[in-house]
């Protein structure tokens, strides 16, 4: 009996040291600052999702656009722009900015110098996959 209890401590133990394992191992990635998450060997994730890179390319050529004008530029419904705003918010790459006009709420984003500098080496990333991609495909 004392070997059937010790079993199952052992089962009760493990799966609690697997739970806090896996919390501290989610806050260490949501603690990752954008420097670790944008460095220059890899590809910036964050970005290279199709939505938030049409965010940070509509705002790099503008000092700032409005949520209807980015929802209705990239055809994405109020959900997923929130969604997705909000992701590059937390990196800090872009800027969210609230207001009232004529008493109507207004909401505007801007690209900030570190989403900037992110869209920056992410093209420069995939620049060079393409020039590599290209040298193979010579050979």
């Amino acid at each position: 009996m004392v070997a059937k209890l010790t079993a199952a401590t052992k089962l009760v133990l493990s799966k609690g040291r697997s739970a806090a394992r896996a919390r501290s191992l989610k806050e260490v990635r949501s603690s990752r600052s954008t420097a670790e998450v944008d460095r220059a060997d890899s590809l910036n994730v964050l970005v290279h999702h199709r939505i938030r890179l049409g965010i940070v390319s509509a705002l790099a050529g503008v000092e700032s656009l409005s949520f209807n004008e980015l929802k209705s530029l990239l055809k994405l419904t109020d959900g997923n722009l929130s969604v997705h705003a909000r992701k590059l918010e937390d990196a800090r790459y872009i800027e969210c900015r609230k207001f009232f006009e004529e008493r109507r709420p207004h909401t505007e984003y801007c690209l900030t110098a570190e989403g900037r500098l992110a869209l920056q080496r992410y093209l420069n990333h995939m620049e060079a996959l393409i020039k590599a991609t290209r040298t193979t495909l010579e050979r």
